[in-house]
């Protein structure tokens, strides 16, 4: 089932990336509007793609590629030099599967992770419109028994989106919880099971062990699922973003990367560093507040995005 929603991605992701584009596309217009490519134009560039969070690592690499390129084949203007800016920042990012791309599974179960306050909740909840929208049958589990309304706020995204609510009481046992929702999901043919969990700091072991304990009885209970493990990130964080990226990846494992909140930051760039840091593919951007804002990541049109 494609959940991909039709049209306008291009111009919701540049919408969305206003204050990004401003902050890159203008400085990068300028070095290149000179019409000279010398080592100068390579520095100018590095600076402009540090100081939109793509850290030093992804620019350094970009530069690098773009000046390897530049010998071999030297652009004709500073358009084609531009072409090959996006092709480079394109590349530096892992392509992502669809949810429509595995056909050996009836049931898709996504295990959302991250720290407090990145959108994780708000995220479950507009998946589930989209998967509802596209005819799924859909089960939301909340197992962030933990937050204050936690449980409350997911209760009103099943309320308006028809999902299946699994809940336990404030304070219960999130892997209990995603006991139940598992049994409900065999139960009622579920196409999609959505797992929202609690979010302190990732530098608690504890919750890293709870997330264990989460994912481990999905496994347990559902091993036919396609499990996929998403890490929603707020992309405003900066450069701390790359850090809890890490962290959660290496303590129990990711298979992508959703960035919200992209339309608040002039620092959209993270996408590449954590991207590059974690080897993992960014699967979804939150591109603002209304159900709908939520879109499947493509690197060719983001790269395009951040530059025109």
């Amino acid at each position: 089932m494609s959940v991909v929603p039709a049209g306008g991605w291009l111009n919701r992701v540049r919408g969305a990336m206003a204050k990004t584009r401003a902050s890159i596309a203008a400085p990068v217009n300028k070095v290149l509007g000179r019409g000279v490519f010398d080592e100068s134009t390579w520095d100018e560039l590095e600076e402009v793609l540090i100081s939109a969070d793509m850290g030093l690592p992804a620019a350094l690499e970009i530069i690098e590629h773009l000046r390897r390129e530049s010998l071999r084949h030297p652009p004709a203007d500073s358009a084609e030099l531009k072409t090959m800016l996006q092709a480079a920042i394109a590349a530096e990012l892992v392509p992502a599967q669809t949810l429509s791309d595995d056909g050996n599974s009836s049931l898709t179960v996504i295990l959302l992770v991250g720290v407090n306050g990145t959108g994780k909740t708000t995220t479950a909840g507009k998946l589930a419109r989209r998967f509802a929208d596209a005819g799924g049958t859909v089960i939301i589990a909340a197992a962030d028994t933990f937050r204050a309304a936690a449980i409350e706020q997911v209760a009103v995204w099943a309320a308006r989106t028809g999902a299946y609510l699994v809940k336990h009481t404030r304070g219960g046992d999130s892997a209990a919880v995603a006991y139940d929702a598992a049994a409900a999901a065999t139960a009622r043919g579920a196409d999609y099971l959505i797992i929202d969990t609690a979010g302190r700091l990732q530098t608690k072991t504890p919750l890293m062990e709870e997330l264990k304990k989460v994912k481990g009885v999905i496994e347990r209970e559902l091993p036919e699922a396609r499990l996929l493990s998403w890490l929603v990130m707020d992309a405003t964080t900066g450069q701390n973003g790359v850090a809890q990226a890490s962290a959660f990846a290496d303590r129990i494992g990711l298979d992508g990367l959703i960035l919200t909140k992209l339309d608040g930051t002039a620092k959209g760039g993270i996408v590449v560093a954590v991207a590059r840091a974690t080897g993992l593919p960014v699967v979804m951007l939150g591109t603002g507040e209304t159900e709908t804002d939520l879109v499947d990541f493509d690197s060719d049109d983001f790269a395009a995005a951040l530059l025109d």
